[in-house]
């Protein structure tokens, strides 16, 4: 029986449930940690917190560990949400979860883990780690469909030295029936998804509440105006929906992409075709690098990079520059690589880190 004391991240989901209950069973004190990050308008409309926290204080009832809820909200406006709106300004398409992972998850929520008297802390995140500490890999999770490693990868040593991932081994399957099985009342939840603060409600009206709307024109690459945007925030490159120009089809019948923002002149462009060489690149800037070993992998390759979530890895060779930036060369054209997304790196299946898409 161990006598090491395990701060669970409990966020009222299934996987993080599990995870609460794997550690149970290994005979770690556990302690639950619900943790509130926005506050601004946390209606039951649009914010789930509410039900969230029921459903893990009725998660910790059942295990019969102790939970309290912490709130971060002010460490989240400072650190992650300033962020979003400054990156959305500048025209680019932030990844608030990523910096919600590096300075909430695991350095709030571990600084106040520590200070409960944990040896560790814990989430439901899908990855695993091998290592010692000090010299820790991230590796991905089995359950490829679910590997989460694209989002911690601007964790460093520090933080991966306190911490423990008891689903990485897991399919998700596995998880729910396991979920089931123990009476856990998260075990037919359905899985968060989108951007924590917004939830399910429209982005653009909650974009506007924060940064005003500066309406313009959306030009072809010849300069034709074929239509008006909303205001640049609004629009990503690669989207295809909500462009208002026809629908989505006009001229040759190809639908209509956003292929680039110029907030000089405030005008979108936009081409047909998911095919268009505007939509491609075969070699992509990165800036702002973390690398999870402390130091950053040799330059050459091949290694495998992942622009977006979900995407497979795409074999690349790296080389650095002046300023702190980093190349990356792909084999094949990549899709839509988009500004203020992440780049993140691996060596088949260790995640090494990344950078941000200049």
């Amino acid at each position: 029986m161990s006598t090491e004391t395990v701060v669970v991240g409990l966020s009222g989901g299934v996987d993080s449930s599990v995870a609460a209950l794997l550690l149970k069973r290994r005979g770690y004190r556990v302690i639950g940690v619900f943790m509130k990050n926005w506050e601004d308008d946390d209606s039951d409309e649009y914010c789930s917190s509410r039900q969230d926290l029921v459903d893990a204080v009725s998660v910790a009832e059942v295990l019969g560990i102790e939970i309290e809820a912490v709130n971060f909200a002010a460490e989240y406006r400072e650190r992650v949400f300033a962020h979003f709106l400054t990156e959305y300004r500048a025209g680019r398409t932030p990844n608030p979860d990523v910096l919600c992972n590096s300075e909430i998850k695991f350095k709030a929520f571990l600084d106040h883990a520590l200070r409960l008297g944990a040896d560790w802390i814990a989430t439901g995140h899908y990855a695993r780690l091998l290592g010692q500490a000090g010299a820790r890999q991230l590796l991905k999770a089995r359950d490829a469909s679910k590997d989460q490693s694209y989002f911690l990868h601007r964790l460093n040593q520090q933080q991966l030295a306190r911490t423990v991932f008891p689903l990485g081994e897991m399919p998700k399957r596995e998880v729910r029936a396991l979920a089931e099985r123990e009476g856990l009342p998260t075990f037919a939840k359905k899985d968060s998804t989108g951007i924590c603060f917004i939830g399910e409600r429209p982005f653009r009206e909650f974009l506007s509440r924060y940064l005003p709307r500066h309406p313009g024109d959306i030009l072809t690459p010849e300069g034709k105006r074929v239509g008006r945007h909303e205001g640049l925030m609004y629009y990503t490159l690669g989207q295809r929906q909500g462009l208002g120009i026809g629908g989505t089809r006009a001229g040759d019948g190809s639908a209509w992409y956003v292929a680039g923002k110029d907030l000089a002149s405030n005008t979108l462009t936009v081409v047909q075709g998911h095919k268009h060489p505007l939509l491609t690149r075969r070699q992509i800037e990165v800036q702002d690098l973390h690398w999870i070993g402390g130091s950053p992998p040799a330059a050459g390759g091949p290694y495998g990079a992942k622009t977006r979530y979900r995407q497979a890895d795409a074999s690349c060779a790296i080389e650095f520059s002046g300023g702190g930036r980093m190349s990356a060369r792909f084999e094949h054209e990549q899709w839509a690589p988009t500004p203020g997304q992440y780049l993140v790196l691996y060596d088949g299946e260790v995640c090494l880190g990344g950078g941000v898409i200049v």
